[in-house]
């Protein structure tokens, strides 16, 4: 798209030039620095709009996206798909030469489940394992324990493709559905994102679907142990007598004994139940495949046909297209993405620009309005099961279409980018979205993402629940946003309900004085997110656990001005805010710094400049990095417009802010 110059925009909003103040020369460098940079970012991102008003960038994953597809091809007998080979060779450019490893994030430790299922995936598009870089990953997988030790979502494809007995594969019994909401496991209980898994899972736990491969093409090169076959096991039992884990261990085999009794008197109603189930959530008026993501969308095709269904048939010919829908073809190379992100993009985009100083007087920030308003979810999808009281539906998704699952994340940016663009056209969606908001706070005075909840930690021993994600709790990045949120529709601090809130960032405030970050690495992103909602609730900043965090801030921050952490951080916390620099976290970090200490202050100029001095002269920012959270250590993002709107957010908020100090 087309837009005027930042300059243009600047004089159209009424936007004040800055001038020499009595700060003298270096405070005059640093705001007409800024302003510039600003002029040089805001083009770039309003050219990456969409014609239809949204912006989306790309969403890159891991290896893994590569390999489960290459894998689904031959467990469904497709593995004569044309796009194969190009995505063998994304995959194969993946791998980390020093080691031969697959890994989640650059920088990151050697990924066993990952590895394996690279290794296979390419040794079955016709890799010969004595290639130097099969070799390499093969001596690495063995070094690290063997294929055996695969988490269950890797296990599920080994078994599938007949690399692995069912009996390893932790059992999903399809009765589940049927269980009463009072027992400590129920289908409302689990995340969402756990829900649209393992409703798929239960059915091909139940089928135990296998493609037979040539000997030839097997990893049995890839075991540590080599009877392993012939004796299967799930997990490593705890040395302690009881453990929860060691019960569910137990738990596991006895689903399985009674899975081979053949006394399974309510599985066929289970099986059907589970069957309306994902059908209903993956109708297309209401959702891009099941979740909109890409882990239901594989294992819907795969237990689809284990009932039954036809390839041709609309289900699956849609469930494959939904997928298809995720792949970038680059030259001789297709990757694939997760999901699409739209309306995140689209909601954190607009807040930044209007930061900047735009509104809905600009036409490209009143059409992104437009389009958001228009994808205000009216549907009540799983979220109404833990409501108490009526509420009327609202809140946006994350992806194009999701209408089950809207979540409260993208709900509060949306909102805040809504009420800060000034559209008169708002109002009655925002007040419907903020009462969604705040019927979804849960006991705690936390925010989760999808659901009200509670804190079930005894879920988290589940065999099945190694993917990290099982429950979807309150956490402090998500309750700060809201906090943020609620702040820009006039509640302050005094209300009972951001009262409670506050109380729970007292509680989950780390030693150190940060927070956790659940969605993004990890307490930088954390702590920007509780600061700035602490800020915008009017919290006295010069409390001293707020100062703690801000001393913790100080501590991290990098001689240049920059802040970078890794998602090392989430194995090991003593890298707490620390790794390399980034534009998206040095603007976390300066959007902190000045909830705290306001613009003035060194260290929040310190940030500032290294946002000016590193921008490209294409007007954005250098990341390879992955600072966004999927589900922590299992699987991470690299959001690609994170280096652009988050820089444009930080600087945007510090120009206008030193207004105050200027003529």
């Amino acid at each position: 798209m087309s837009h005027t110059s930042y300059s243009e925009i600047m004089i159209s909003t009424n936007s004040a030039l800055l001038v020499e103040t009595e700060a003298g020369a270096s405070q005059r460098s640093i705001d007409e620095s800024a302003r510039q940079s600003l002029e040089n970012a805001i083009p770039r991102l309003l050219n990456k709009q969409h014609e239809k008003g949204y912006w989306c960038g790309e969403l890159e994953g891991d290896s893994i996206l590569q390999s489960e597809y290459i894998l689904l091809k031959f467990i469904i007998d497709q593995e004569k798909d044309p796009c194969l080979p190009k995505i063998a060779n994304y995959l194969r450019q993946q791998q980390r030469p020093e080691d031969g490893a697959w890994i989640q994030y650059p920088g990151s430790r050697p990924d066993l489940s990952a590895t394996v299922k690279s290794y296979l995936a390419l040794k079955l598009m016709g890799d010969e394992i004595d290639a130097p870089h099969m070799r390499k990953a093969r001596e690495l997988i063995l070094s690290i324990g063997g294929a055996e030790h695969c988490n269950t979502y890797s296990k599920f494809y080994l078994a599938a493709l007949g690399q692995m007995p069912w009996d390893s594969v932790p059992s999903v019994p399809p009765e589940m559905i049927l269980s009463p909401k009072w027992l400590f496991f129920h289908i409302d209980k689990v995340s969402a994102w756990t829900r649209t898994m393992i409703m798929p899972f239960a059915i091909v736990s139940h089928f135990r679907p296998v493609r037979r491969l040539p000997d030839a093409m097997g990893i049995q090169e890839l075991y540590a142990n080599p009877d392993y076959y012939e004796k299967p096991f799930i997990g490593e039992y705890n040395r302690r007598w009881f453990t929860w884990k060691n019960f569910f261990l137990v738990t596991d085999k006895l689903i399985k004994l009674w899975q081979k009794s053949r006394l399974l008197p309510f599985r066929k109603m289970a099986l059907k139940r589970i069957e309306k189930w994902i059908l209903a959530h993956t109708n297309s008026d209401h959702a891009d495949g099941a979740g909109a993501i890409f882990p239901p969308m594989v294992y819907n095709q795969i237990a689809f046909r284990c009932l039954g269904y036809d390839p041709q048939s609309p289900f699956l010919t849609e469930a494959a297209r939904q997928l298809d829908r995720f792949m970038i073809e680059e030259g001789d190379t297709i990757r694939l993405q997760p999901c699409f992100s739209p309306v995140w993009d689209t909601g954190i985009a607009l807040y930044a620009l209007t930061a900047a100083g735009l509104d809905s007087n600009h036409p490209a920030i009143d059409q992104a309005c437009d389009w958001l308003i228009k994808k205000e979810c009216r549907h009540a999808g799983d979220w109404i099961a833990n409501i108490r009281e009526p509420i009327e539906p609202s809140g946006w998704f994350f992806e194009f279409n999701n209408a089950f699952y809207p979540d409260v994340d993208d709900t509060a940016m949306v909102t805040m980018a809504l009420k800060q663009a000034k559209n008169g056209k708002t109002k009655k969606t925002l007040d419907r979205a903020m009462r969604w908001i705040l019927a979804l706070q849960n006991e705690d005075g936390g925010w989760a993402a999808f659901d009200r909840t509670k804190h079930r930690p005894l879920l988290e021993a589940i065999p099945f629940a190694d993917h990290n994600a099982i429950q979807d709790p309150s956490c402090p990045d998500i309750t700060g946003r809201v906090l943020e949120c609620l702040g820009h529709h006039g509640f302050r601090c005094d209300h009972p309900m951001v009262q409670k809130a506050i109380r729970y960032l007292q509680t989950h405030q780390e030693t150190e004085g940060c927070w956790f970050g659940r969605w993004g690495v990890n307490y930088i992103y954390g702590t920007w997110e509780v600061l700035c909602g602490l800020k915008n609730v009017r919290v006295n900043m010069q409390e001293d656990w707020i100062q703690k965090a801000g001393q913790w801030l100080n501590k991290i921050q990098k001689e240049d001005g920059s802040f970078g952490e890794s998602a090392n951080s989430y194995e090991d916390p003593s890298l707490k805010g620390k790794g390399p620099s980034t534009a998206s976290q040095t603007a976390w970090g300066a959007m902190a710094l000045m909830a705290i200490y306001g613009t003035e202050d060194p260290a929040v100029e310190s940030a500032i400049q290294w946002l000016i001095d590193t921008q490209t002269e294409s007007g954005s920012w250098n990341e390879s990095f992955f600072t966004g959270t999927g589900f922590p250590r299992v699987f991470y993002l690299r959001y690609h417009l994170y280096c652009l709107y988050f820089p444009i957010m930080a600087i945007g908020r510090f120009v206008r802010e030193r207004r105050q100090f200027v003529i």
